[in-house]
């Protein structure tokens, strides 16, 4: 069995769940390791999921060509191609949520998977239990609609209770979950200096302050007319980060 695969006792398919997904979110699986796939999958299904399973990049391209997915749970390293890799090819036309499985906690590895677009992470071994919990997080924020009250940014509008944000058009613009946590943290303190640490609690970023400065730049990337010279996200030097909307 691969070393870097969850205990199987820890993945047990009879442990207790929190409940059943009534909207059978349809989940695909991209993991090398067969026995772990074969958990996954029948823990997911029970809770309500449908599950697809691909054995590398390759297989899972061919998935997602001929079906869509609500959210891929994704092996950091997998033979060939790894799941960077793949995360940063499918993020050249695709906005579908990414949840990574990794065995390395290193926050380089962290910072490298979110530059490339995925929305968490989850280090082996795990508790099938959180695992759950996370996907459903990811899924109702995915899944939520945009409505009023908005914080206006120029040509963007964030709907700060339901973590939206859209541009002129209408259009909502996809943010990951950190990105979310993020932008609502600065709006509700909008006008007023955050820290790197008072960020890195208020969204519960497990990380260094390069953590919140990578995401930062994400950020300014979706809502700033030029992420070079910021107009709305500021950087206040020596104290931290400052939301300025109109």
């Amino acid at each position: 069995m691969n070393p870097e695969a969850p205990n199987p006792n820890t993945l047990n398919p009879n442990a207790p769940d929190p409940g059943p997904n009534q909207d059978m979110s349809h989940i695909l699986v991209v993991d090398d390791d067969r026995r772990l796939c074969d958990l996954l999958r029948k823990y997911l299904m029970d809770n309500g999921f449908r599950v697809t399973v691909a054995a590398d990049a390759d297989d899972a391209r061919r998935q997602l060509r001929a079906m869509e997915f609500d959210l891929i749970i994704m092996d950091r390293r997998m033979p060939g191609e790894d799941g960077l890799a793949l995360t940063r090819s499918i993020r050249e036309n695709s906005s579908v949520p990414v949840l990574m499985l990794t065995a390395m906690g290193e926050i380089e590895e962290r910072i490298a998977g979110l530059e490339c677009g995925v929305d968490d992470y989850l280090s082996k071994p795990f508790e099938p239990r959180e695992l759950v919990l996370r996907i459903a997080t990811i899924l109702r924020r995915a899944h939520r609609a945009p409505a009023p009250p908005e914080l206006r940014l120029g040509n963007h509008a964030f709907d700060m209770e339901r973590e939206i944000l859209r541009d002129a058009d209408g259009t909502v613009l996809r943010l990951t979950t950190t990105e979310a946590s993020l932008l609502r943290a600065l709006a509700n303190n909008a006008g007023r200096v955050l820290s790197r640490e008072e960020l890195t609690r208020l969204c519960a970023i497990d990380g260094s302050d390069r953590m919140i400065d990578v995401q930062v730049t994400r950020l300014r990337r979706k809502i700033e007319p030029d992420s070079r010279t910021p107009r709305y996200l500021q950087t206040v030097r020596g104290r931290g980060y400052i939301l300025r909307p109109d």
